[in-house]
């Protein structure tokens, strides 16, 4: 990978010099301006192979790796993508877009999450966000991007996190981070792991920084710099021939809407994070989730709009602390329960990963029927399995 791992080294010294000059934020909140060291270098591999693989919550029909899915859909998994002269089938919204765009690899974006870094830039356009926290009871947010021709300014860029990863991974995407742990450096070292980290020598080129927010806080990505940087590394801007998908969408002239014995209504969503305490709000008007947290509506200053998609899911997930510094680890493999949310109503049911770290999670009812979405965008909330009394679907 081009020397990739000369270039990490080089660059977790760079980031301990760097934020060792960075001021505090002077904020009476946690605020995350340096980057674990491990104490035991292979205690996240440990967790990774000892991680518990109770997963009764999966219904044995997934578990089994063939896929019947409800509504009588065939599901997306290893089915060829439908095409219609020019255009394809999103992998992302399962909405035709022009074939140069959904042929192409889409961009994960890591996303600067603490209060003094909203809002946001560009993140309104990500057709997936996922979110997670990290140490502190911080989130960090993670947009995947398959249209991003005509940003100037995504972010603020922050660093890698092992498990977001794995997340990125499931969408063939290229993962965009400015900096990581030290625990993440194995799985970055990964050939099947495509990456541009702003502390390695390509950093100048994919980000840059802004005058009007203080460091860590003030680092961006462009367009220009994220294609610049995937060409000088030479990834594959094309979907891997392997690659299978993640979401069964809805046709075009469908809708789906949770009416099965075990729904219930969901027009207010709270996911539980202790800090920016965030929460969604159903619109029946244009059918769409409306993003708030920090006691306000979530926006993007590049428009001024609030974040909205069409479909949440609540993935439930086993975690644990790597080490006494708060580093977390979370399954993103074996499974465990899922609330799919979408046009005022929720579901319960399960998810499981396939085909390992280079696959993608899938979304099952409580009979193991692969749930169909909304076409649109989806938010993903990485919940912590042992903090499920927290979340509040009402």
């Amino acid at each position: 990978m081009k020397n990739k791992f000369i270039i990490i080294l080089c660059a977790l010294f760079m980031c301990t010099c760097f934020f060792a000059c960075s001021g505090n934020t002077g904020t009476a909140e946690p605020v995350d301006v340096s980057e674990p060291e491990a104490v035991d270098p292979g205690a996240y591999e440990q967790f990774e192979s000892t991680v518990s693989e109770n997963t009764e919550e999966v219904p044995e029909e997934a578990k089994s790796g063939i896929i019947d899915t409800e509504y009588g859909y065939v599901s997306s998994y290893d089915s060829e993508r439908e095409r219609d002269g020019d255009n394809v089938r999103s992998y992302l919204t399962g909405r035709f877009v022009p074939s140069s765009i959904g042929d192409r690899r889409p961009v994960a974006v890591m996303l600067n999450n603490i209060k003094d870094a909203q809002p946001m830039t560009g993140v309104s356009l990500a057709d997936v966000i996922y979110e997670c926290v990290v140490e502190g009871s911080l989130t960090r947010m993670m947009g995947i991007f398959e249209n991003y021709d005509d940003l100037e300014k995504i972010g603020s860029v922050r660093s890698c996190r092992n498990y977001f990863v794995y997340y990125a991974l499931e969408y063939d995407a290229i993962y965009c981070h400015y900096g990581q742990s030290s625990y993440a450096v194995p799985l970055l070292e990964e050939p099947f792991v495509d990456n541009l980290s702003g502390l390695a020598a390509i950093g100048n080129t994919v980000y840059y920084r802004t005058t009007d927010r203080q460091a860590p806080h003030n680092a961006y990505a462009s367009a220009k710099g994220i294609k610049k940087g995937i060409e000088t590394m030479g990834y594959d801007n094309k979907y891997s021939p392997d690659y299978k998908g993640k979401f069964t969408f809805a046709r075009d002239d469908d809708e789906i809407i949770p009416d099965s014995v075990d729904s219930y209504d969901a027009l207010r969503v709270e996911p539980g994070y202790l800090i920016n305490k965030p929460w969604f709000e159903y619109n029946e008007k244009d059918k769409k989730y409306y993003r708030f947290q920090y006691g306000d509506k979530q926006i993007d200053d590049m428009d001024d709009s609030q974040l909205a998609v069409d479909n949440i899911i609540l993935q439930y997930s086993k975690w644990t602390k790597i080490d006494d510094n708060g580093y977390l680890g979370f399954d993103c493999h074996m499974g465990g329960k899922m609330t799919y949310i979408t046009r005022g109503k929720a579901r319960d049911g399960a998810w499981i990963r396939f085909d390992g770290d280079t696959g993608a999670t899938r979304y099952f009812d409580n009979d193991g029927m692969e749930i169909v979405i909304n076409q649109g965008k989806t938010w993903v909330e990485i919940i912590q399995d042992t903090e499920s009394d927290k979340v509040k679907v009402n």
